[in-house]
């Protein structure tokens, strides 16, 4: 033998001895096996490593780490161990030269290499310190082994001491135990970590992530998440507790990297398109342009064209990082397999009476460090595959981000806001759930493969029997799988159609309030959440099928194995060995095959999720080159078009055509045209949104721009302003002041650095609109965009405006003014007019141009000159300065208190408005919107019982004992089974065994009955809850006051509509269901050990302690984490919300990468509380499963200790439990915390039932005679309200009367309260005093419904719903197609209207986007026009039209409206000089109240006012 030649000259020592090793008492290895196969493991297991590991870092360095002592340390003991090998080496020569036996080759050839191994070893440590690694596990390992190894040595070599004292060789044993003793100072070395490399990222952060710096056995047991567990158990996690991301992890190093693949997959699928379509030659026209419309459309393209693969793409960016864990997952699968070995081994153990007791416990201490290691690896694997699925979110957040602010009109219309959100949350969320779980896809079979391999050597070929029952479950739950796919994309419908117009409700909730139509749109998402409902319903069905065969599957594989096992042949003997090893395998199997229809569905789901992604981020972007921005060298022209057809998507036809215009630089141009003749689309012409059929577009320099309806955004009005700019102190001061906004500063309560909400609901729309100027004024442009920014604003705001921004004189004077308006007295200002008729230019030039043409322009002016006249006095004397903005918004609701008084009519000077910032008020003053709360502590009991509540408390109790019924019978028919194998074999056979296999069989017909049960009852609970929630929630914010929406972001809204809201669904049932099975198997788990090896009972109580006590530190943290995460959550989608509405402002800016960066930003905040949650999963399982692994160890050492009383069934019962407790455990305490953060969800839903409500919508008995008012006669008594309980009255001790039939203007200041009076009326906001009679009826004792549906508004902003033109009018239904006609032909859209394809049955887009500003404010009328009430309300209604529309509108109001009541909030004066009364209001009190002609007699405040607006 070569081997033994190797170890000693005279082949004295063998390799290997069965006598001395196995077969004693006290075994011991041979001295040659020690010198070669002890020594060579550790060094070949660092030499295979080396290469790679050297490759790794030296493509990953981390920086430079100094020589520390630590480093020293180790160099030196590596050294020195080289030192001690190669002094054995030089021993072995010096022996062979003197003396006279020959000495063995091994003494020299393994001392040599174990020496040149120290010496890599020192290299590695260095190389290291040069790459910046701090901490290394392959060293670690390999000292670790390198010690295991020399410890079996040492026992021996003191063994050989003891024994045989004359065979020593001193040297060698000196040598020895030197080497020893430092092995061990290296390990310990290594275990240590090193000091941060120079220049790294955790040296700059204020709080950077422990992780990089922490030691590889801190990392493997992520013992450095401990810190933060400590805090979080003492007192609730804040966001200051959160570390910094992990630079691998952050948005700006994730993202970019999947852009980049997604966009160089898109361009390899154009490269191919065009070779494949552009194969024919290119006819020449005239003018030299190639044309390729009709060869292209005789082409047709031979296949299909190729879509870009986004999957190809994600692939690429993560699927390396991803790979680390298919090799964790290998090696866990196969450390699976060893239990069940171990288990076989030990029954054997306890059969065999003879085996020496030190077999027992090497075996019970092999399946501790077995179980141990698996539990490591396993959690390393989880840990590799949460961090891929975190960046996988990330980079799919940032990616849709992206492409939404390059997506063109077209594009932006197929997907609605609601889509493009769900794709971020839902579809990303998808994403991530699944990357945990891919691997099982090849791993489950391996699985599957290995379990059948071991259980054919088990029990031979009757495991084809079981094999074909788990073969039958396959087909069953693809088909179920397969439906359940159709139902889920039934769902996302449901939910994305229910999502978006619950968006919009909440966006136009004050028309809903006004108009009394809440339950209207209740009802219609009642009706979508029915049908959503439905197919839950389906899904539950099906769902409690597949559970059912799941749940059974393992059950009937070992039934019918069993069986056929016992029944072909008499002579098989199901002993303990066979049954219980098959069972463990059975259970080993079962998880793979209960994964495997899950992870199918699973990417079923995410292949819907990848479609719907792949298209958005496909759909076609602006064109990039649509307007050109380089200087014409010698220009004077600012802007020019030459040619221009422009339309907003591809399939519609040209909205602006043959346009032709150049603008010189520096010059005021106005476009003017009737509502919808295409004057807001030019200006998206030149800002590139639209898309460009031919002609080119060129402007010279940057653009700013200013939209008809102003974006907001929801921050402080002073960055709403600056817009991302530098601080400029003077020229914000001054921009402040030209844009009329200085005496708004005053009346906020924190001036400007007031929080405004989301879309600006805390100003009035001509503050909007002066902010939105303001932004643009301040950010100091090229060219100017103005869509019609003073319709919003009084008459001699706008004036003032005019002439100190916009006009020749103002502060944009040399910079070039592209100005919409509707205004005439500006004209005559202006250097050139552009006169726009459905969609063309058809008149071009200066005012007294136009004039002398007699064209449109001049017929058009002559008809309104009249309505608009101005004293030519007025043009050259400009307003006195700070003049105080008369304009009527909504005074701010939440930011009421009195207007400022007349003082401010004192000439402002700059350094007074720099005084008034200086003392700005407290900033605390002006929050206003309230940013999801993250709520601390356990959750509450009654958030238990109220699902428990929802769900039904029979049918729970029900469900729970089907339940117990399940799991009782389940461990009775494996104690049986273990009875069974116990019985006595008779002439080798078991006589009793056709009664155990059929009792054996029953049971197992009884739990499949109750499972089955279970889930049904679950699941249908499941369901009724929802309907309840979903109902209760919907109800209580619909009852809520307007207060509460101002207070509230539409993002927390949407987000219990849409993310809780889904969790209840489908989350909640399903996470119950798993809890309380995990929980049974448990204590099943525990009854069946204790019974079987009572002395376990010691152990269980302080492993429960422990136990109990890891979770509880556990659940404190992660459920506050899980709190952050989704509080920080809501942010990032209403940032995104904000930024889907804004897009076009912000391209025009050119702000985009400040956006991208914003929402990286949000997104990274998010996932920082993510991240530790994840970890901390991971820190409790390594911990959990330790304590299982414990359990499972005492089980098998008692029993070894008691194997002369326990039968092998009993042991093989008892352990095959045990196996599969540590699995249980895990995932109990997974399920519990999964039961406490996802039950938050109701927790949140019932959030809003507790908030305060509006008054009453109907009382019991009507209140009110059915046709009330009949007169219209309003009488207010010494009226007063006030905000906010904690603010000053609004409006006071109001006291008129008004007649039957009057028509009444309501002036005033900004803030006089105006508004207030109007939402008085209607109850929006309830009186602080006084009394409000109309008819004689006292309007506080109604419903809230019977009063606003019997008295009218039509309302400032114009809003509209998606859905038909017809239930925008008219929702429930209540007039005939006649009536409604009739309300169009009086409101002037009857010609517009019969003109659609689809008339009455049009679609209003989203916000009504699709319809211009001026028909919105149409429809309102239109509405007014159908209800017909006595009493109507015009707030500002006439702001956004042009003058002729205005007209339209008075003129129909006059005639249609004659006998009613009419409240007019005045804008433009000259709308109410005919009517019968006027009241000027004052601070909110009335100043004066009489007819028109008396007050400008009177010369009090109507008449200054008067005068301002040129009318006297």
């Amino acid at each position: 033998m070569g081997l033994e030649r190797f170890c000693s000259s005279d082949s004295s020592d063998p390799f290997w001895d069965w006598n001395s090793t196995w077969n004693t008492s006290n075994p011991d290895l041979t001295q040659c096996f020690q010198n070669t196969v002890l020594v060579w493991v550790p060094c070949f297991y660092l030499w295979m490593c080396a290469p790679i590991y050297l490759l790794y870092l030296h493509s990953h360095g981390r920086g430079y780490i100094c020589m520390s002592h630590l480093n020293k340390a180790k160099t030196v003991v590596g050294f020195l161990l080289w030192v001690v090998c190669w002094s054995d080496v030089f021993y072995s020569f010096w022996e062979r030269n003197h003396s006279s036996s020959q000495t063995a080759p091994v003494h020299l050839v393994s001392p040599t290499l174990l020496g040149l191994t120290m010496l890599l070893a020192t290299f590695i440590i260095q190389y290291e310190r040069i790459k910046g690694v701090q901490s290394c596990g392959v060293l670690l390992i390999f000292w670790l082994l390198a010690l295991l190894c020399a410890t079996v040595s040492f026992r021996s070599k003191i063994l050989q001491a003891l024994n045989e004292p004359e065979t020593v060789c001193i040297w060698k044993y000196t040598t020895f135990y030197i080497y020893y003793a430092f092995l061990l100072v290296a390990l310990v070395l290594s275990c240590l970590t090193d000091q941060p490399p120079l220049f790294s990222q955790a040296v700059k952060e204020l709080n950077p992530c422990p992780e990089p710096g922490a030691s590889f056995l801190s990392r493997i047991t992520f013992w450095w998440i401990t810190g933060m567990m400590m805090v979080g158990y003492r007192r609730p996690l804040e966001e200051k507790d959160l570390w910094s991301l992990n630079a691998d992890d952050c948005s700006h190093r994730v993202v970019p990297q999947l852009v980049h693949r997604w966009n160089s997959e898109c361009q390899k699928v154009k490269r191919t398109e065009q070779q494949m379509v552009y194969s024919p030659k290119r006819a020449q026209n005239r003018e030299g342009q190639p044309v390729e419309e009709s060869e292209i459309l005789l082409l047709k393209s031979p296949r299909k064209t190729k879509e870009p693969s986004l999957l190809w793409a994600l692939c690429l960016t993560f699927g390396p990082y991803f790979l680390i864990s298919c090799l964790y997952k290998i090696i866990q699968d196969i450390l699976m397999f060893v239990g069940p070995e171990i288990l076989r081994l030990l029954i054997h153990f306890v059969n065999d009476s003879s085996a020496p007791s030190w077999q027992g416990y090497f075996y019970t201490a092999l399946l501790f460090i077995c179980t141990c290691v698996q539990s490591l690896i396993l959690q390393r694997y989880f840990h590799v595959c949460f961090v891929s699925g975190m960046r996988l979110r990330t980079a799919i957040v940032g990616a849709v981000y992206r492409k939404a602010l390059v997506i063109s009109n077209a594009a932006r219309r197929t997907s609605t806001v609601g889509e493009i959100v769900n794709l971020m949350s839902v579809d990303a969320q998808r994403f991530m759930d699944l990357v945990t779980y891919i691997n099982m896809v090849w791993s489950a079979p391996l699985q599957v493969v290995l379990a059948l391999y071991f259980l054919w050597q088990n029990l031979g070929p009757s495991v084809l029997a079981g094999v074909a029952v788990m073969v039958l479950m396959v087909p069953i739950n693809a088909v179920i799988a397969m439906k359940t796919k159709t139902y889920q994309v039934a769902q996302m419908k449901s939910k994305d159609s229910r999502i978006k117009l619950m968006n919009e409700m909440l966006n136009g909730i004050k028309v809903l309030k006004l108009y009394a139509w809440e339950l209207a749109f209740k009802e219609k998402v009642s009706e979508i959440r029915e049908s959503e409902l439905r197919v839950l319903k389906k899904t539950a069905y099906l769902g409690a099928m597949s559970t059912f065969t799941w749940v059974c599957a393992p059950f009937l594989v070992a039934l019918s194995t069993f069986a056929v096992y016992v029944l072909i042949d008499d002579q098989n003997v199901l002993d303990a060995q066979k049954a219980f090893v098959s069972l463990a395998l059975f259970n080993i199997l079962r998880f793979p095959l209960n994964m495997l229809p899950m992870v199918i569905s699973s990417i079923v789901q995410v292949s819907v999720s990848l479609k719907r992604l792949r298209v958005f981020l496909s759909h076609e972007e602006l064109q990039e080159d649509s307007v050109e921005h380089k200087t014409m060298a010698g220009s004077p022209h600012s802007i020019s078009i030459v040619d221009g057809i422009f339309r907003w998507s591809r399939a519609e036809s040209p909205t602006l055509k043959r346009l032709n215009v150049c603008i010189p630089e520096g010059s005021l141009v106005a476009v003017v045209g009737h509502v919808g003749s295409g004057k807001s689309s030019l200006l998206s012409a030149l800002l590139g949104e639209m898309d460009k059929v031919e002609g080119s577009v060129v402007v010279k320099g940057s653009v700013a721009y200013v939209p008809q309806q102003a974006w907001i955004q929801n921050s402080t009005l002073k960055e709403n302003i600056m817009f991302g700019q530098k601080r400029r102190e003077d020229w914000y001061n001054h921009v402040v002041e030209v844009c009329a906004l200085q005496p708004d500063l005053e009346i906020l309560p924190a001036g400007d650095e007031t929080e405004i909400g989301e879309k600006g609901v805390n100003l009035s729309g001509g503050q909007k609109q002066r902010v939105s100027l303001a932004r643009a004024v301040y950010c100091d442009r090229a060219v100017y965009l103005l869509d019609d920014p003073l319709s919003a604003v009084d008459a001699h705001v706008g004036k003032y405006i005019f002439d100190y921004v916009i006009g020749p004189r103002g502060i944009l004077r040399d910079k070039t003014r592209v100005l919409v308006t509707h205004g005439l007295s500006f004209l005559p200002q202006t250097d050139l007019i552009l006169v726009m008729v459905d969609g063309e230019i058809t008149e071009v030039g200066s005012y007294q141009e136009l004039m002398v043409q007699e064209g449109a322009f001049a017929e058009f002016l002559r008809t309104y000159a009249t309505v608009d006249q101005t004293e030519d006095g007025d043009l050259k004397t400009a307003p006195k300065r700070g003049s105080k903005a008369v304009e009527n918004g909504d005074l701010p609701a939440l930011i009421g208190g009195p207007a400022v008084g007349t003082e401010s009519q004192k000439p402002h000077k700059t350094d007074d408005a720099r005084e008034l910032n200086k003392k700005t008020k407290n900033p605390e003053m002006g929050k206003l919107t309230e940013a999801d709360k993250a709520s601390t502590g356990r959750v509450k009991l009654s958030v238990f019982w109220a699902y428990l509540k929802a769900i039904g408390v029979l049918l729970s109790c029900i469900s729970l004992l089907l339940f117990l019924t399940h799991h009782l019978v389940s461990l009775f028919s494996n104690y049986w089974l273990s009875l069974w194998t116990d019985d006595l074999v008779v002439n080798g056979t078991q006589p009793y065994r056709l009664r155990r296999l059929s009792v054996y069989g029953g049971f197992g017909l009884t739990q499949g009955v109750a499972v089955f049960g279970y889930s049904l009852s679950m699941s249908i609970g499941g369901i009724m809850a929802s309907r309840y929630l979903h109902q209760s929630l919907l109800y209580d914010v619909l009852r809520s006051p307007m207060s509460f929406f101002e207070k509230t972001p539409s993002g927390n809204l949407v987000n219990r509509f849409a993310k809780e809201m889904d969790t209840i669904d489908s989350v909640i049932p399903s996470i119950i269901k798993m809890f309380m099975g995990s929980l049974f198997n448990v204590l099943g788990s525990c009854v069946i050990i204790l019974f079987a090896t009572p002395l376990v009972a010691i152990i269980i109580p302080f492993l429960g302690l422990l136990y109990f006590f890891v979770q509880r530190f556990y659940v404190a943290t992660s459920r506050q984490l899980k709190r952050l995460e989704s509080v920080s959550r809501s942010p990032i989608y209403t940032h995104f919300n904000e930024t889907l509405l804004g897009t076009s402002v912000i391209r025009a800016f050119g702000e985009q990468e400040r956006f991208i960066h914003e929402s990286d930003q949000r997104v990274d905040h998010n996932q920082k509380a993510y991240y530790p949650s994840i970890v901390a999963n991971r820190w409790l399982a390594v911990r959990l499963e330790f304590v299982g692994n414990c359990i499972v160890s005492f089980a098998a050492l008692f029993a070894v200790i008691a194997r002369d009383s326990l039968s092998p069934g009993i042991m093989g019962l008892s352990i095959s439990y045990a196996l599969q407790l540590t699995a249980s455990l895990t995932w109990l305490v997974r399920m519990s915390s999964d039961v406490e953060t996802n039950i938050i969800a109701v927790e949140k839903v019932k959030e809003y039932s507790s908030t305060g409500k509006e008054a009453e919508w109907q009382h019991e008995s009507p209140s009110v005679p059915p046709g009330w008012p009949t007169q219209g006669c309003i009488d207010i008594r010494g009226f007063g309200l006030r905000y906010r309980h904690d603010l000053d009255l609004a409006i006071r001790n109001i006291t008129i009367a008004i007649n039957g039939g009057e028509k009444v203007g309501i002036v005033g200041r900004t803030g006089a309260g105006k508004s207030s009076l109007t939402l008085g009326l209607f109850r929006i906001i309830e009186a602080a005093e006084g009394h409000i009679f109309i008819d004689g009826v006292d309007i506080a004792k109604l419903g809230l419904h019977e009063l606003r549906s019997r008295i009218t508004i039509i309302p400032q902003d114009p809003v509209l719903f998606s859905g038909s033109l017809r239930m925008n009018l008219d929702p429930f239904d209540s007039y005939s197609d006649e009536e409604i006609w009739r309300a169009l032909e009086f409101s002037h859209l009857k010609n517009f209207v019969s003109s659609l394809p689809n008339k009455l049955s049009h679609e209003c887009s989203e916000g009504g986007e699709n319809l211009s500003v001026g028909q919105r404010q149409l429809l309102c009328l239109a509405r007014a026009l159908l209800r017909k009430t006595k009493v109507l309300v015009l707030d500002e209604a006439t702001a956004a039209v042009d003058m002729e529309t205005d007209n339209l509108i008075q003129s129909t109001i006059r005639s249609q409206f004659d006998d009613c009541t009419v409240l007019t909030i005045a804008h433009r004066l000259n709308t109410i000089m005919d009517y019968t009364r006027v009241l000027v209001l004052d601070k909110g009190e009335m100043a004066e109240f009489d007819s028109p002609s008396n007050l400008i007699a009177l010369r009090g405040a109507f008449y200054k006012m008067a005068k301002d607006a040129g009318l006297v």
